[in-house]
This record gives structure tokens, sequence and C-alpha cells, in this order.
């Protein structure tokens, strides 16, 4: 497998603001002026670099956040949405056509699963789930209608891992486009290099990492790419989820220390998750020999980033899961929210909030039980007096 340090992709990139200033300047403009009609025609057909029309079709804010995403995921291309499902939602509207089929993994974010169940259908695109670590599965779902392979690397909230370089395999066979949301996990897993031809981001969660941004980024092709962007059916371009030039400008700022950031999500991850396991908790976290697909995520993670922030435990019941959070609350371990890649620790029990659109008979099909609390772990300088609070709490409710 070909050597990629996302951080050394994002350290080499530079941009100077048009004033000399060492953060490029942020262009708070909808519309730009043009000294001949000409020149304006040329850029609304594409012809024209580095001339802009209208900040729907691109900004410069928007073009330097792309680069560095792009250069993030070594891609050739990205564009940028104003929300994580604004970037998925344009791919796959992208890709297919009424009559089309996707084979999408069953374990995905809520509101992916709620845009593929019921309101993909209302355009005649069926939507086949399956469990897609299970490759037999995932190959016998495929018809000459399937468009698209869909999963997450790490999947919400169970934290199974995506053979991707499988699925790129079956994917190319079967002329497919694979596509893949790497929310849960940049720069600990790297898609493009292992065969994905499509991956996006909520950048709101771990990229941006500071909870105050809604984001999305599409990383492709540049072909792929200029087909979203295109006047004439370009999803991103007419559907209009366009990103604001003064988040860019935010998430640009807030990238460069993803790689550090990272790095401690994933170490106060490891920690918390083999000292609950040792205490006898039910923990679900690919870093641990105990998880499934230790021996995969082994094989295609990023070592230097670890096996990311995110975990969970089950604590038995939604009531007693509901005590806990509430109490960690109390005392200060983190915040009873959804979302992730915060500063400080993010819990919800998914069953009741960010997987609910799927049915319980689902929920409980695919191993989700009520009980199951979702870690997004902080950033806790002493993650040891982190540990031993969690464990008070669970100690006063009877769970430990």
């Amino acid at each position: 497998m070909e050597k990629h340090n996302p951080a050394d992709k994002i350290q080499d990139l530079q941009y100077f603001g048009e004033f000399g200033g060492v953060n490029p300047s942020i262009s708070d403009s909808s519309t730009y002026t043009f000294l001949s009609a000409k020149t304006m025609f040329d850029t609304f057909e594409g012809n024209t670099d580095g001339c802009y029309l209208y900040s729907r079709h691109s900004s410069p804010s928007n073009l330097y956040l792309g680069q560095a995403l792009a250069a993030l995921e070594n891609t050739e291309a990205a564009n940028v949405t104003a929300s994580g499902m604004g970037a998925i939602t344009s791919v796959l509207l992208q890709l297919c056509q009424s009559g089309d089929e996707i084979v999408s993994s069953r374990t995905v974010y809520g509101g992916t699963y709620a845009f593929m169940k019921n309101f993909l259908v209302k355009l005649n695109i069926k939507t086949h789930f399956v469990d897609t670590t299970d490759l037999d599965k995932v190959e016998n779902a495929i018809t000459s209608k399937t468009k698209v392979l869909y999963c997450e690397s790490l999947s919400n909230p169970l934290l199974e891992v995506s053979d991707i370089e499988g699925l790129s395999k079956i994917a190319k066979r079967h002329g497919l486009k694979l596509v893949i949301d790497n929310t849960f996990s940049p720069m600990v897993i790297s898609p493009s290099i292992l065969g994905a031809d499509v991956t996006v981001h909520s950048l709101t969660k771990f990229i941006n990492g500071s909870s105050d941004t809604v984001g999305g980024v599409i990383c492709g092709s540049q072909d792929f790419i200029d087909q979203l962007r295109s006047v004439n059916d370009g999803a991103v371009m007419l559907l209009g989820p366009t990103m604001d030039s003064l988040r860019a400008a935010s998430i640009m700022k807030n990238m460069r220390t993803l790689h550090i950031r990272m790095k401690k999500h994933s170490e106060n991850t490891m920690f918390l998750a083999k000292a609950f396991e040792k205490d006898g908790l039910k923990v679900i976290y690919p870093g641990l020999e105990s998880h499934p697909h230790h021996e995969l995520i082994k094989k295609i993670h990023n070592p230097e980033y670890g096996f990311g922030g995110m975990m969970a435990l089950d604590a038995g019941t939604l009531e007693k899961a509901n005590e806990l959070m509430e109490l960690m609350q109390t005392e200060n371990l983190g915040y009873l929210a959804v979302s992730l890649g915060f500063y400080k620790t993010l819990f919800s029990a998914p069953g009741t909030s960010t997987s609910s659109e799927i049915p319980i008979e689902e929920q409980k099909e695919m191993g989700l039980s009520e009980g199951l609390i979702r870690f997004s772990i902080g950033l806790d300088d002493n993650i040891e007096r982190t540990y031993m609070k969690m464990k008070d709490c669970m100690k006063k409710l009877g769970i430990l």
C-alpha cells in the first residue's frame, strides 16, 4: 500500500493573503466584477482559471479549503458544501438516476439512512442495505441496476471497519462507484489510497473540531468534481449547498491542528477503551484486540494517528445509559450531545438520537442495543483522572 501521511500534504500547502498576510484573504462577496463581458461569459462556461463569477459557483475561500481537503484525502480535487448531508446527497444524486440502485452498509448515519430509504425512493432510486463487512453479501446484492457502493470507513455508531480494498475490487469488477464517508476517521484512514472513488466528510466533526461550524466536503477526481459543478446538470451547482466564505476560512485555520488533535483523540480513547474493557464492560473500539475487525484496521490505518476518537460501551439498558450520561455531564466529564470531534467529550445514546431514523427492528438486527452509548472522546490532558471520575459514576449507578 502506498505510504500516505496526510499531515505532510497539508503542511506543504502555502497560501498568502492578497496583502501578504500569512492567512489567505477572505472573499466576503457574493458576486464578482469583470473588466470585459467576454471574460464573464468564459467564466460562466468554466473556461477561465482564476476568475470568479458568483459564490454559489465558487469563491477563493472555498477553493482554498477544497484544495487543503483534497490534499488531506489524496484526491485530485474537492468541493466543500454547507453540511455533511449536503455532500452526501449531492454525490448520490449526481451518480444515480431514476431506476438506479445503491448497495449501502446497513450501519450508517441516521440521516444518510433516511435519505436513501425514504427520500430517494421518491425518485425511483432503490437502496439495498446489507452487512458490508461480508463481501459475499455485498456481491449478492448487486444487480444490473446498481450504480453505487456506499459505506462508512468506521460505521456510525457500531464502529465496524470497512474493507475498502475488498469493496473497491467488487466495485471495479461491476463498474460501480465506491463512495466512503470518512467522517469518523480523518487522517486515521485514507479511503482513496485503498481504492475509494469518492470520499465525503462532515467537516462539522473532527476536521473543524470546535463544534461551531456546519460543513461538508466531497473529495474525488477532477472530472467528478467538475461534473458536480456543471451549470447544466451538476448537483452541487443546482442544489446550491454553498458554504459561506467566512466558515471556509475558519475551518481552514482549524485544519492546521488536525494532526495533533487526532493523535490525542486516539490516545485518550485507547486508554479509556482498554481500562473499561479490563473492568468488564462491553466496549467497542477498533483499537482493541477484541474488536472483530482489529486486524483489518491495523492493516489499513495510518499508524501514527492511532485508531480514532470514537468508542461505544453498553450500559445495559436505555434507562441506565441515560442516567449515566446525565451524571457524567453533572460531573463535568463531557456533554450529553450529538456530534463528535469537540475538545470536550460528547456522548449520546444513538438508538434514540443519531440512529433514531432506523427502525427498532433493524437496529436490533444490526446489533445496536438500546443501552449503547456512543462516545466522542475529548482532548483531556489527564485522561487517567477522567477515567477514575467516569468509573465512579458507573459505580454509583451499579453499572460497574
